[in-house]
């Protein structure tokens, strides 16, 4: 009788790394509801330094922001309440936080000075919807005078407290293409793009040649790299020698479709055409005519944004934003 335990026969197994991460947690995290600091004023449904930090995080994004701000501002005339400086301000708090806040500067007797800006990521509304609060940190919290607010905002479906920028649908995109671009980058940075492996299995070689072949691999950095070699290698078998760039062996991150395909769906999210931005094109044919696409832009976005401004008059009760028709430069405006 054996006494040997049996062995064991290896069976299958599966298992999974993580768990399912939800689609939408990003952008959960940046759009959630207000809720109330206390009785004094509702803190934005959107995390406004985040979208002040996103502002920046791709070429794309910030180009699309720029362009609307430049055509505003190219269209804008000064009034006495409103100068070129102040308007830019509220442009950019109201197309990057999708609010605006216009302080006014009165006089002794009451009478409307001036409208300058107050930054609206750091503007809160009162719970009663009254009044407004000046908040900077915790326990840095000043009230604004009565009335001395006006208010503009991208109106949003859940709430009436507070605007939401039209953009948040291409948030998710403009990570993306920014998370490739950094993942390139450090690609870059750690030198994963160069280099090579120098695979030899050939026994004809002798090991005088191997370290004769490592000396001339090593004399080859430096200065006066980018050499050209040779090896003769007699009696050698067919990939007995083999050169592998390290860049094949690299996990493949589809690195210009991802930059592609994000960076179609930012200018879809800011309905910009690509033309307006600099943007070079990919195929023969180009994006078409950069002026057909500028007067449809100002017909359909433009003088739009115009009429939120606007609405600063209506506030105001006094002609505060005043507009132009936009003229195109050189030879655009003869057409």
């Amino acid at each position: 009788m054996s006494n040997k335990t049996p062995e064991r026969t290896a069976s299958p197994e599966w298992f999974t790394f993580g768990e399912p991460t939800p689609v939408l947690s990003q952008f959960d995290v940046l759009y959630h509801d207000c809720w109330a600091f206390g009785s004094r004023y509702w803190e934005p449904p959107c995390d406004l330094a985040a979208l002040a930090k996103i502002y920046r995080a791709t070429s794309h994004h910030g180009s699309a922001l720029q362009t609307k701000r430049n055509m505003l501002l190219n269209t804008f005339e000064p009034t006495p309440f409103l100068t070129r400086e102040n308007f830019t301000r509220l442009v950019q708090d109201f197309l990057i936080l999708g609010n605006m806040y216009g302080e006014k500067q009165v006089n002794r007797l009451g009478g409307l000075m001036a409208i300058k800006p107050a930054l609206a990521r750091y503007v809160r509304r009162a719970c009663d919807l009254s009044g407004y609060w000046w908040v900077t940190g915790y326990n840095e919290e000043t009230e604004f005078r009565e009335g001395s607010i006006l208010h503009v905002m991208q109106p949003d479906i859940n709430q009436e407290v507070y605007g939401v920028p039209d953009y948040l649908g291409a948030l998710q995109s403009v990570l993306l293409n920014e998370s490739a671009t950094l993942f390139r980058r450090k690609y870059y940075e750690n030198g994963s793009h160069a280099g090579f492996i120098l695979y030899m299995t050939d026994a004809a070689h002798r090991q005088d040649d191997v370290d004769a072949l490592r000396e001339a691999l090593k004399n080859a950095k430096g200065p006066g790299n980018f050499k050209n070699a040779f090896m003769y290698a007699p009696n050698g078998k067919k990939d007995g020698l083999q050169l592998i760039p390290v860049s094949e062996v690299a996990a493949k991150d589809e690195f210009l479709n991802i930059k592609n395909v994000s960076r179609d769906d930012q200018l879809a999210g800011h309905r910009v055409p690509p033309q307006l931005m600099g943007i070079v094109p990919n195929n023969n044919g180009g994006f078409g005519d950069a002026e057909k696409a500028a007067r449809v832009f100002i017909e359909m976005e433009l003088i739009p944004l115009q009429q939120y401004f606007l609405q600063l008059n209506d506030q105001a009760g006094v002609e505060v934003v005043k507009f132009k028709e936009y003229t195109f430069p050189g030879s655009l405006a003869a057409a």
